[in-house]
């Protein structure tokens, strides 16, 4: 049986502002009023990292009434970093939205979200946006969209997809590449006649799978889920099936579903709908909500593993405690626990110390925005190299393996084949793109993936562009991966960098900061032209003589310092060094900041 006023669906694209547009465009259609103050055109964006990176991070819901239908719309992340988001949203609908480029086409992210819809069995509908652009390759991006379907596995249903052609930001959409749209209806309509209602099982009692938490300021913590059976109603009595099989009682106190950008309370709720319940306060993702009479569990959520760890500590730098409010490893323990609740990908562990812990996510970025987000919060902290996680299968140790694509102008072609290549990675395909530039896919381990970035942006003056996604486990390659180890410009002594010292290091390499920059000793602040590590003095003053005043030579001109970000610095970094963040600032430096001590134990090493 299914519910033919309902329509649930999810819209994947790699790049934010398209979509966002697009549900604009959807919200205007069918004159849902937007009373959202301050939030623009980015209106599914409700985070501020999500506006900036230009990405889906966290899953948001909107809905619209159309010809009598609702459609329940699920903005989905299309990163594979953001993973376990994306393997919840998707059994919350019944078909997707794929939105593609008419210029860049599919992106390489895409790919991952996709694969994951078409293996519950979704049907697509291909959204070319942005077809009024004078440089756009409709027929050719269509074939390489053909192209990733078949290469995903997708079925002969699953192939004969329609294709919609919009222009979001005019608000008008197409069956015909030749021909203008007058308004996003088109699109609607191949909405109501692609996606399926959502099946309703009748022979089942209650049955919902929490598949997201939102904390509420007046209802608490509240479960979203699409309800697949039986009917829910406030203040009904249901039960709520834990991950290991635990039943617990509890009451719904308030149902919430959703019109428009927001929540609006209902009093009863039909299977196929997703809805927000409140009133289980101990509520969890992947628990079942069932009827106390005959309880019965859903199958949880399968979500990867995580492929890279990295290690979490208290601050314990010079500058500890100076800018961070909560910089205990009590407040730091807390916060962690407190993310595994929503962020079900994650892994923290305890380590040996108690101010350590061991934190594994699907990727850099995935880590990274938890570190950013914390540092926004008022935390203080400081996070190790990021490490690949391997396994043990059947005697067998595994390594993460990833896909990589690279586009770069053919000029640096040489440069960019030679690096990566030393990386251990497998070329699979190149060809000139119809911009000049060459396209680059590869098969790479995910150790080899950590720092390439940084090295490619230097090699290629700023021009490459690169994408990777998590493919699968492999036997680990027993060649060691041929990455030049870089050399870092350490401080000296503690103090305030000065024009003069800073000049006389600049000609050593490239330089992290600028001057009256508060400095410690053993701390980061530039890369070494030559692989090896080298302590500067960059608070020296220049000293006064009878001869000459200090200011009295020629100007000088200190070369603009290399900005600071979290991104790069965890690119950056070495396994002898940290990444220490605050809510002010981000530093690079050396776990042992005494150079004696670095001596000595670089001694001992070989």
């Amino acid at each position: 049986m299914h519910r033919s006023d309902l329509r649930n669906i999810a819209i994947i694209a790699h790049v934010d502002h398209g979509k966002t547009t697009l549900v604009d465009a959807i919200l205007k259609q069918t004159h849902v009023h937007r009373n959202v103050e301050g939030m623009g055109e980015r209106i599914m964006d409700s985070m501020d990292q999500e506006r900036e990176r230009g990405i889906t991070i966290r899953a948001k819901n909107a809905s619209v009434v159309y010809n009598g239908v609702k459609i329940n719309i699920v903005d989905t992340p299309g990163h594979a970093d953001f993973g376990g988001e994306v393997e919840r949203t998707l059994r919350m609908v019944d078909g997707v939205l794929l939105l593609i480029d008419a210029k860049e086409g599919p992106m390489p992210q895409t790919t991952f979200v996709l694969r994951k819809a078409l293996g519950l069995g979704h049907k697509a509908i291909v959204v070319i946006n942005k077809v009024d652009r004078p440089d756009a390759q409709i027929e050719d991006v269509v074939n390489r969209t053909f192209d990733l379907f078949a290469h995903l596995g997708a079925t002969d249903v699953q192939l004969d997809f329609p294709i919609v052609y919009t222009s979001a930001i005019q608000g008008t959409a197409s069956l015909d590449s030749e021909k203008r749209g007058v308004d996003i209806a088109p699109l609607l309509d191949t909405i109501l006649n692609t996606i399926p209602p959502p099946p309703i099982v009748t022979d089942r009692p209650l049955q919902m799978l929490v598949l997201a938490l939102v904390q509420d300021s007046y209802k608490g913590k509240m479960g979203i889920g699409k309800l697949l059976s039986g009917t829910l109603a406030k203040r009904q009595a249901v039960v709520r099936i834990k991950t290991d099989g635990t039943v617990v009682p509890g009451k719904v106190t308030d149902l919430l579903v959703f019109e428009g950008l927001e929540r609006k309370e209902v009093d009863q709720v039909e299977a196929g709908e997703i809805v927000a319940v409140a009133g289980l306060p101990e509520i969890g993702i992947g628990e079942t909500l069932s009827d106390p009479e005959q309880p019965m569990a859903l199958p949880p959520v399968a979500i990867d593993e995580p492929t890279v760890q990295m290690t979490f500590s208290v601050n314990t730098s010079p500058f500890a405690g100076r800018e961070g409010k909560y910089v205990t490893s009590r407040n730091l323990r807390d916060r962690l626990f407190k993310e595994l609740e929503t962020n079900v990908a994650l892994r923290v562990e305890e380590s040996d110390t108690t101010d350590q812990f061991l934190v594994a996510g699907r990727g850099e970025l995935h880590l990274a925005v938890l570190i950013e987000t914390m540092r926004r919060e008022g935390y203080e902290l400081q996070v190790s190299q990021p490490k690949v996680i391997m396994r043990e299968v059947n005697g067998e140790t595994l390594e993460p393996y990833e896909e990589l694509t690279i586009e770069v102008p053919v000029e640096y072609q040489g440069q960019v084949i030679e690096e990566v290549g030393r990386r251990r990675s497998e070329l699979r395909h190149m060809k000139l793109t119809v911009h000049g530039d060459l396209h680059l896919e590869y098969h790479i381990p995910t150790r080899g993936v950590i720092g390439l970035k940084g090295a490619l942006l230097t090699k290629t003056r700023g021009t490459v562009v690169l994408h990777h996604i998590f493919d699968r486990y492999e036997k680990v390659d027993p060649r060691t991966l041929q990455v030049d180890p870089h050399g870092s410009l350490v401080a000296h002594e503690a103090g305030t960098s000065n024009a003069y010292g800073l000049n006389t290091a600049q000609e050593r390499g490239t330089l992290f900061i600028g001057p009256q920059v508060e400095v410690y000793q053993g701390m980061v602040v530039g890369e070494n032209a030559r692989g090896e590590d080298l302590d500067v003095n960059i608070c020296k003053a220049k000293q006064l003589s009878n001869m000459r005043a200090s200011g009295s030579d020629d100007a000088i001109v200190l070369t603009p310092p290399r900005e600071m970000t979290l991104e790069f610095a965890l690119e950056y970094i070495g396994p002898d060094e940290l990444v220490e963040v605050t809510p002010s600032n981000i530093r690079l430096r050396k776990r042992m900041l005494n150079p004696e001590d670095r001596r000595k134990a670089k001694k001992s090493r070989g």
